[in-house]
């Protein structure tokens, strides 16, 4: 067997073991070792070689920006933060038809900004707003559907973990991913709500409607979020402004976080404690699953897979565009079986050199912000569909009251905005461009 046909055939044997669950992070660490070894058939030659491949990976400083903005999102949970913003929201929108479900993306916006986590975003915004919900007739399908597609929000919105993990893995400018995730991110959200919007017109029983509240309870409830607001001023807008680098930025988050937790009476020392073990075993999950990508990526490598993957699509003599609608189809079909993380991990390392040689009109440094944020998009659509959408559990498990297959029905106008957007985002690869351009 030749090594092409060796690396070709690790795919199967990794999904296989993948579908057996076993941590995808061990399958691709196993498969990769086993190629490896059969390449080269010198196992002791291939230990010392990982070894140093392993400790120069997680050496680099960048990396400690992943447990700092886990560890921010822990605090922003246990302070509270969530129940701020949703409650300012509902005094601002609730009383519109759909107004409540609409409250509730608008604050996973909010919480997003300074959480960076799909999950977390899901299952505090859930807690917070499916009583009131609930409390204002809405049906299961729509208050689960608008809450866990306004979970993914937390994904995409900066800071983002993914979006950091996806900036090392492509060697691209972390601040400048950022920038550009900042119109596409406020776009989902204005679609999000577009989209309840429509949906409660087409179904007017679906949903309630509360009470329009006073100017002053308004007033109130936004001062009552300026902790959320300043925290990511000062995080997002010290990257941008060059104040911080993103590792600092994300070091001022979690002290910021954690100092206004404190201040509100959310968090303890047995709290603190908490959340630094959630965060060591969070980071340490990502860290299994990115030593796992980096050996079955180097066994890759060695058999010469991505380099004659490359010259077969430019044999194809198909345009770029093609072969990019091909792979945000690949993307959709593995977003139905793993999660986003995975994916990236998983995809990136092979798919961007491929997609990077070819021509999009874009000037040089572009195509791999625009790629990202696409990508990010389309893994989004994975956290909300069958049959391992995570969020949908998320939430489905917070209202046991709703079937699954109403959590399900829910989300699918969500996933149409969110194919409209990646749409809107290829033809005018401006929206996501264009703040950076002006930035930098």
């Amino acid at each position: 067997m030749s090594r092409f046909e060796i690396g070709l055939w690790s795919f199967p044997i990794l999904l296989a073991l993948i579908f057996l669950r076993i941590p995808i992070g061990v399958a691709m660490f196993a498969v990769g070792f086993g190629g490896a070894y059969l390449l080269s058939g010198n196992s002791v030659m291939m230990l010392s070689q990982f070894k140093h491949l392993i400790y120069g990976e997680f050496s680099s400083y960048s990396f400690s920006i992943i447990p700092l903005f886990l560890l921010m999102g822990h605090f922003a949970t246990m302070g509270g933060m969530s129940a701020g913003l949703f409650k300012a929201a509902e005094t601002w929108l609730g009383h519109r038809k759909g107004g409540v479900a609409m409250a509730a993306v608008g604050a996973c916006a909010g919480f997003g900004a300074i959480c960076g986590s799909s999950l977390a975003t899901a299952a505090t915004m859930g807690k917070v707003a499916l009583p009131e919900l609930k409390k204002y007739g809405y049906t299961g399908r729509l208050a689960t559907g608008a809450l866990a597609a306004g979970g993914t929000l937390g994904i995409l919105i900066p800071p983002s973990v993914i979006l950091v993990v996806y900036a090392m893995l492509a060697e691209q400018n972390i601040a400048k991913l950022f920038v550009a995730a900042f119109i596409p991110g406020i776009l989902a959200a204005l679609g999000y709500m577009i989209c309840i919007s429509i949906y409660v017109r087409i179904r007017p029983q679906s949903c309630g409607q509360r009470d329009k509240a006073p100017m002053t309870e308004r007033l109130s409830a936004l001062v009552a979020v300026w902790p959320v607001l300043t925290i990511f001023v000062a995080v997002v807008g010290g990257i941008y402004l060059g104040i911080f680098t993103p590792t600092e930025a994300a070091a001022v988050g979690a002290a910021g976080t954690g100092i206004v937790a404190l201040a509100g009476g959310g968090l303890t020392w047995r709290g603190t404690g908490e959340a630094i073990l959630e965060t060591a075993a969070s980071t340490g999950m990502i860290f299994l699953i990115l030593i796992g990508a980096k050996v079955f990526n180097n066994f890759l490598a060695l058999s010469g897979v991505p380099m004659q993957a490359a010259a077969w699509v430019g044999a194809l003599g198909l345009t770029p565009w093609v072969i990019l609608a091909a792979v945000l189809l690949l993307y959709l079909a593995f977003g139905c079986v793993m999660d986003s993380l995975s994916m990236i991990i998983l995809t990136i390392p092979i798919l961007f050199p491929i997609l990077e040689g070819l021509d999009f009109g874009l000037p040089h440094g572009e195509f791999g912000l625009w790629f990202g944020i696409v990508v990010l998009i389309v893994v989004e659509v994975g956290l909300i569909t069958p049959p391992v959408g995570m969020n949908l559990f998320i939430i489905n498990a917070l209202d046991r009251e709703t079937p699954i297959s109403e959590t399900f029905k829910g989300t699918l106008p969500f996933v149409i905005t969110d194919l409209i957007r990646v749409g809107l985002l290829i033809a005018f690869p401006v929206l996501t461009l264009g703040l950076v351009r002006w930035v930098y």
